[in-house]
């Protein structure tokens, strides 16, 4: 566990920080993250990485990846990892569960837009840091096509009707997740929800007719990558516990620190899984809200109380205004503090 103590702002200038950041451009973020995950962590150095939405206009194409990459070089964070813009669309025609068996089957041309911004990040960015790709779980897929309260009725109603749809999306997702690994990703933040406290009552639901579907996606990756983080997304709502998750690959762990009514240390939830965990921060909490001076009090907070195995972020992409220089300044703490 980290114990170096809360920085001050004075240390944010002065000597101090100044020898510290010309040892940090020595640094390789492969290195440093690939490193992480052997159980091994270079000298000093503490991780980061804050994930956005880039918005309209920065979605596909040539705008995208100089987004993408404009974003990873402002932030000096140790991932680049790219946003997914190609979510399944709404249908109208799925309105009961024996619906689903009409699914449509999104293949390789489906995807084009979004390869070619994974293509070109692969190319410019990859030297300089793990490139990760966002992979939507096909719960999650579903979700999109149908709306996510539409697709637990139906989960809750007749199951085995839905099924059908969550093989038809999981190929989908594999075409997606095979032309990546085709184009060099070193690995994907696989997303997952369904497990959240409020969906089901009956955890059969979740382990026979969603957990099923995200092995089939991350076990293929699995094989693949050597840098996969898996994300237990709680965008919707809050998960009870994280039972169902412990015994899914990924390399590194990316989720909230809380559980029910408690909010953990990092060090606690490492213990759940006994991987490197990333987070710590809240989605909507100091980068956003908070002056610079209460910002390096919650981040210096969190390190102090990190495992060894950590990378300091957000448990999910920041939400609302983000001025990137307060992000900056979070990654720079990480960076700084860990050579303290």
């Amino acid at each position: 566990m980290y114990t170096a103590g809360a920085l001050s702002l004075a240390a944010m200038s002065g000597a101090w920080a100044i020898k510290n950041r010309r040892h940090r451009k020595s640094i390789n973020k492969r290195d440093a993250i690939f490193s992480l995950i052997e159980g091994k962590r270079l000298d000093g150095y503490l991780p980061s990485a804050f994930f956005i939405h880039f918005g309209e206009g920065y979605k596909t194409g040539d705008a995208a990846v100089n987004r993408h990459l404009e974003y990873f070089q402002a932030i000096d964070m140790d991932f680049i990892k790219v946003q997914y813009e190609a979510e399944f669309p709404r249908l109208s025609s799925i309105t009961q569960p024996k619906d689903w068996k009409s699914m449509p089957f999104y293949k390789k041309d489906y995807f084009e837009k979004q390869l070619y911004v994974v293509k070109e990040l692969v190319k410019k960015g990859k030297k300089d840091a793990p490139l990760i790709v966002t992979l939507y779980s096909p719960f999650m897929s579903a979700g999109h096509t149908v709306g996510g309260d539409l697709l637990t009725e139906h989960l809750k109603t007749d199951p085995e009707k839905v099924e059908k749809g969550m093989e038809i999306i999981a190929e989908s997702t594999l075409i997606f997740a095979n032309e990546c690994i085709k184009l060099g990703v070193d690995g994907f933040l696989a997303s997952t929800q369904g497990g959240e406290g409020f969906r089901f009552q009956d955890p059969k639901i979740f382990r026979e007719y969603v957990k099923p579907y995200d092995l089939v996606v991350m076990n293929r990756i699995k094989e693949a990558c050597a840098c996969n983080v898996l994300h237990i997304c709680d965008y919707v709502a809050d998960y009870d516990d994280y039972s169902s998750f412990v015994d899914y690959p990924g390399h590194i762990v990316n989720c909230s620190m809380k559980l029910g009514n408690k909010l953990y240390q990092p060090s606690e939830i490492y213990q759940q899984f006994n991987r490197p965990i990333f987070g710590g921060m809240e989605k909507r909490g100091p980068i956003s809200k908070d002056s610079k001076s209460s910002l390096i009090h919650t981040v210096s907070s969190v390190i102090k109380n990190a495992p060894e195995q950590f990378i300091l972020g957000a448990e999910c992409a920041l939400l609302g205004d983000i001025d990137w220089k307060m992000v900056r300044t979070a990654v720079d703490l990480a960076h700084e503090q860990g050579f303290g």
